[in-house]
């Protein structure tokens, strides 16, 4: 019988192991960081969902994620009460990319509780017949065309 130390020395010897444990590290890193930076900012996975606009199964998800979108990571770290900044190093120079916080057009900038009331009120609107900005402008068009 194969002990667990042996089968583990079969698997870190294996080709691509070595690559695959480094991507493994530099997952749970991300994982680690984002999980820490709410904990030391004393909140919950809930609280900061709401913070950030969704359900709380969404911050689980961002926070286990290893391939989260620059948007989605600006914008947890913005509900923590911080920035982000990237820079370049290269060849011992360091190169900033990104300081600060940087501000969005208003449009952007919509949370997901503003969008969520706005259909909702568009929904209203289509129950009660009540024509609404989006429906009268297709109407007015309908019209000029006949």
């Amino acid at each position: 019988m194969t002990s667990m130390k042996d089968w583990e020395k079969k698997v870190l010897n294996s080709p691509g192991a070595p690559e695959r444990v480094a991507q493994i590290e530099h997952e749970l890193r991300l994982a680690a960081g984002l999980t820490n930076l709410r904990e030391q900012a004393g909140l919950s996975q809930r609280e900061l969902a709401d913070r950030l606009g969704v359900r709380q199964p969404r911050v689980a998800a961002i926070e286990r994620s290893h391939n989260v979108t620059f948007d989605v990571l600006e914008r947890y770290v913005a509900a923590l009460g911080g920035h982000i900044e990237v820079s370049v190093v290269r060849e011992g120079k360091t190169t900033p990319l990104i300081s600060g916080r940087v501000d969005r057009p208003a449009a952007q900038a919509a949370t997901k509780p503003a969008r969520k009331a706005a259909t909702k009120k568009a929904s209203a609107a289509r129950k009660s017949n009540t024509p609404t900005p989006r429906t009268r402008a297709a109407k007015n068009r309908q019209t000029n065309k006949g």
